[in-house]
């Protein structure tokens, strides 16, 4: 426990988001900005404990689905960027490389991840040789490192980020779209429903896919500010990487064929700046039960019974324990009222209360942290409780997410609407010529004078423009109805 200290509380109202972020990460000592490599930040333990519980229930489904885990080398070879044209393109400005070990120049520079495609798929070449080898789905766990160029902001960008990487290869281009609807599946059933992060999935514009893929698909959030802040996307590679890697396959008439391949990719650190921002309140902290650090506290009402007291905190504690709740018991000197505000501050959902009375009665008092509400809970139904309200604290703040989402969808038909509405922030859904190469123009245009960014057409493309309908930026007949915004 940290020494009792005055300044525990939040003195930024969220409403002042900028301000509010960076006070929440240093009080409640999710990273430190103080490493000396600039972009690099250190993350603490109430941050990693709650990825870590992010990792395990996106790598569950990721498993249910058929996914398995592999660990590859962090360090990819010069050479394998080089093999697919447009990907060495739009990462090698991105890349840290590795030019020396010890004293010695290394004769061939070694690329720092700055994501997997290119190390993974050498060796799928080797490992995939029949139709039975087929469908191979892998994903790892990992670090990557690129050398962002905007300003750095602790999860929300960063040169080092963690994030788990899939990668798939199948027999047939219908698989590989098939897959692609999975990894939004997966996104939704973790990311929404379990995380509370509402999203977008937008297919990209064609100026602003993956490098490489054939198509991109990708979720895009929003913060409390309104800026957008793309959350994970999913690509179709097509046979763009199993060409020139030799990815390919004897199908069951023994023709050789090339695979088909799909990628996707939750960044787990930039999740957790979508879980802080959009959960968090004017005291702190809010987190969903199922990946909060500490999901129960148990705080002690000091009483001249202190020794009965602690024996029924500790009896709890077992009790909770007993069923795998994340559950911490509040020992130390510091007053009640201190306590309150501290794991408030850090989100626990619930705290437990209990003095002489609770003591005496074999209860606890049970006090919600997302809306302060409190209730009397007998022992005996105590685990069975917290786990309900625990289920109900992810459920209210999921809705508060989707109320928040659904308030900051805006509509324009024109030049001057779009520039009235996306100063408002959030989504701005208008006509718009073409999200093809041609329609870039349209696209400058809108990042030059108005700052915002044309995200792309909703995934299931089932938003055509009407007749009549005309592009927002150079009036000519609307091909797309697009999504418009200021992103991170």
């Amino acid at each position: 426990m940290s020494e009792q200290r005055e300044d525990i509380g939040i003195s930024h109202s969220k409403s002042e988001f900028s301000e509010w972020f960076s006070e929440v990460i240093a009080k409640a000592e999710l990273s430190d900005l103080r490493y000396n490599v600039k972009g690099f930040v250190v993350f603490r333990p109430w941050s990693v404990l709650a990825m870590e519980e992010m990792y395990r229930l996106l790598e569950k489904e990721l498993r249910r689905k058929g996914h398995l885990p592999v660990w590859f080398p962090a360090v990819i070879p010069e050479e394998n960027f080089e093999k697919e044209a447009e990907h060495v393109e739009g990462f090698t400005p991105e890349v840290f490389w590795v030019t020396h070990a010890g004293n010695k120049k290394l004769e061939k520079r070694l690329a720092l991840r700055p994501t997997s495609e290119t190390a993974m798929y050498s060796m799928y070449s080797i490992w995939i040789r029949s139709w039975r080898d087929l469908p191979l789905k892998l994903y790892q766990r990992a670090q990557v490192w690129r050398y962002e160029t905007k300003a750095t902001r602790p999860f929300i960008r960063s040169r080092e980020f963690h994030w788990i990487e899939a990668h798939d290869a199948f027999a047939t281009l219908e698989e590989a779209e098939a897959q692609v609807r999975e990894d939004m599946d997966t996104t939704e059933k973790v990311m929404h429903q379990q995380f509370g992060v509402p999203f977008i999935f937008m297919k990209r514009p064609e100026w602003d896919k993956f490098a490489g893929a054939v198509y991109t698909y990708a979720a895009d959030s929003l913060m409390p500010d309104g800026r957008i802040i793309q959350q994970p996307s999913t690509h179709l590679l097509g046979q763009n990487f199993s060409k020139p890697f030799g990815v390919k396959f004897r199908d069951k008439e023994g023709k050789e064929r090339f695979a088909w391949q799909t990628c996707y990719g939750p960044a787990v650190s930039r999740i957790f700046a979508s879980v802080i921002a959009l959960h968090g309140d004017d005291r702190g902290l809010r987190f969903p039960f199922s990946i909060a650090p500490v999901q129960v506290v148990i705080v002690p009402i000091a009483s001249d019974r202190s020794k009965e007291v602690m024996k029924a905190c500790r009896k709890v504690m077992e009790l909770l324990l007993e069923k795998d709740v994340r559950v911490l018991l509040d020992d130390s000197e510091n007053t009640p009222g201190w306590k309150f505000n501290q794991w408030e501050m850090k989100g626990v959902p619930i705290r437990l209360e209990i003095g002489p009375k609770e003591a005496e009665g074999g209860f606890a008092t049970l006090v919600r942290r997302d809306s302060g509400e409190k209730k009397k809970v007998s022992l005996e139904k105590l685990v069975e409780t917290v786990k309900k309200e625990g289920e109900s604290i992810t459920s209210n703040l999921v809705n508060e997410a989707d109320a928040f989402f659904r308030r900051n969808m805006r509509k324009a038909s024109n030049w001057e609407e779009l520039e009235k509405e996306i100063s408002k922030g959030g989504f701005v859904r208008a006509p718009f010529c073409s999200t093809g190469i041609e329609g870039v123009p349209c696209a400058e245009k809108i990042k030059e004078k108005l700052h915002g960014d044309v995200r792309g057409e909703r995934a299931d493309r089932k938003e055509r423009p009407s007749k009549g309908e005309r592009c927002v930026s150079c009036g000519k007949p609307a091909g797309a109805i697009v999504y418009i915004g200021r992103q991170y």
